[in-house]
């Protein structure tokens, strides 16, 4: 096979993992950013996103040779999208291109015919001082010394001519973790992505992020179980069966296990008549219920999931509940020869319908790899921390206190707003073309003035993470005063009879 040579400015293909083939250009890297050791790699700005990697030779393929063959097996909106811009990007380069060689054959008319001018634009940051991007670089290669910064160093300054997805959030694990001194504006991202393994007391995190949106998930053999047919476990599951997994579900709550289970039958899914049937019959059996008392029970009560459980059989604890609750669960399960991994979500309803909830795990780590496929369907991220059971559980409810916490303040705020006579409208506005702006503040924010209050996430369970998290704080004598506050006030709203509303109603806690 001939070699391909590459270089600064080439249009490629690059393959990350297990992700799909996606089309970038080679840049030239930015000063701070060291080149990983071992094989030869080039610095890449992928199309359509607003990511970047280093990938290795290996992993790249020459634009427009493998076009076609691409494009066939990748199918996806986004996909689409990336492969749009890349020509759009063409089309502006073959303008310039043509702008420029009229300039110059006014100029040099006359003059024999000079090679074709290859075309940088100035996102590929043409930095190299005294040196040629035609020379193939080698591992041996000087780092640049003077890359030209765009917007005051941050990486993601770069520019791309053609109009970009913005904030695909399904490219974030192609971010710039290979950065040991990154930026400052990078460190929230190096920080998330980097995988620390010095200290074995140390947490580690890893990220695996979701290919589901271009249709480049491959289901696993293995047959999954599902119990717990709630707001999140819905969505979770409708998610398994359109990416073709083997699913057997079950419903905790008797009167409504008929009518969910029905919807999921006729989607493809299989019944279990209880928990330790359904884990008999899987491989792989995950759990999302609403509590600690609730996740205990699943697995400890009458044919619970014990009674299922044999060696091998993997059981999966999606529900959000407090890290002594794992420990146990997690103790039981292996004491029968089981394995298992906690992964609790961060989303709600509408993010789980749409499989795009973050899920952090863990646990058994060969359960996580097993689960990839289930999670790529089911979530745009995936985090592993590494070291005992409850870490997960750990992680999450301080996620939700901060989350839930800082509704209680949006609240707050509008109400304030409120009273002294001032428009919640302007107040909003505001607040989202502000530092703040979120999606789920100008949600939240608009449910409450739309009176909107259908769940979806539960009152009664965030203020349930509130309160777990608190006890946690008390366990390692830290305080949470903010978060002990917000928990009063969801529990004022719970005596207004909000807990089955969304955690939004606390809005009502205010004015009553």
């Amino acid at each position: 096979m001939a070699t391909v040579h590459l270089r600064i400015g080439d249009l490629v293909w690059g393959k990350l993992g297990r992700y799909p083939p996606w089309p970038g250009k080679i840049v030239s890297p930015p000063k701070d950013l060291k080149k990983p050791r071992g094989k030869k790699c080039f610095f890449v700005k992928f199309f359509g996103t607003e990511d970047h990697a280093w990938i290795k030779v290996e992993q790249l393929k020459p634009y427009h040779p493998h076009k076609e063959e691409m494009i066939k097996i990748n199918k996806g909106k986004r996909f689409q999208q990336a492969v749009d811009a890349v020509e759009e990007y063409l089309k502006k380069a073959k303008g310039k291109d043509q702008t420029h060689s009229d300039d110059k054959s006014k100029s040099d008319k006359g003059r024999k015919a000079a090679k074709p001018m290859k075309i940088i634009e100035e996102d590929d940051e043409d930095a190299f001082k005294g040196g040629s991007s035609d020379k193939e670089q080698t591992d041996s290669d000087p780092e640049p010394s003077s890359v030209r910064r765009l917007v005051a160093g941050t990486v993601s300054g770069f520019k791309w001519e053609s109009s970009p997805v913005k904030d695909d959030p399904h490219f974030h694990h192609f971010l710039l973790s290979q950065s040991e001194k990154p930026a400052s504006s990078m460190e929230p991202i190096t920080k998330r992505l980097k995988i620390i393994e010095e200290d074995t007391r140390s947490t580690s995190i890893q990220a695996a992020d979701s290919t589901a949106i271009n249709g480049s998930i491959t289901p696993t053999d293995k047959r999954i179980g599902f119990l717990g047919l709630g707001l999140m476990g819905s969505g979770v599951v409708s998610n398994l069966l359109k990416m073709g997994h083997v699913v057997t579900v079950w419903n905790r709550t008797a009167e409504k296990v008929q009518s969910k289970c029905d919807l999921f039958i006729q989607e493809g899914a299989r019944l279990g008549r209880t928990p330790a049937e359904v884990v008999s019959m899987c491989d792989i059996t995950f759990s999302c219920v609403s509590d600690p008392k609730a996740a205990r029970d699943l697995v400890l009560g009458p044919s619970g999931v014990l009674q299922g459980i044999r060696p091998g059989k993997c059981y999966v604890e999606m529900s959000t509940v407090d890290p002594e609750t794992i420990m146990e669960l997690a103790q039981v399960i292996t004491s029968r020869g089981g394995r298992f991994l906690e992964a609790p979500v961060s989303g709600s309803q509408q993010l789980s319908n749409d499989g795009m909830l973050v899920i952090v795990a863990a646990g058994d780590r060969s359960v996580y790899e097993d689960c990839s496929s289930c999670f790529q369907a089911m979530g745009k991220t995936s985090f592993f921390i590494a070291g005992e059971a409850g870490n997960a559980a750990r992680m999450m409810l301080i996620i939700n206190m901060v989350q839930g916490s800082f509704m209680a303040t949006i609240a707050e705020g509008l109400t304030l707003a409120q009273a002294t006579g001032q428009s919640q409208q302007t107040f909003l506005d505001i607040l989202c073309h502000g530092q703040m702006a979120s999606t789920f503040v100008d949600q939240k924010c608009q449910n409450i003035l739309q009176g909107n209050f259908k769940p979806d996430y539960y009152l009664k369970h965030i203020q349930k993470d509130l309160r777990l998290a608190i006890s946690m704080g008390d366990s390692v004598n830290h305080p949470t005063p903010m978060a002990a506050a917000a928990n009063e006030v969801y529990k004022r709203a719970k005596a207004l009879d909000q807990s089955d509303n969304d955690m939004s109603a606390v809005y009502r806690a205010y004015i009553h």
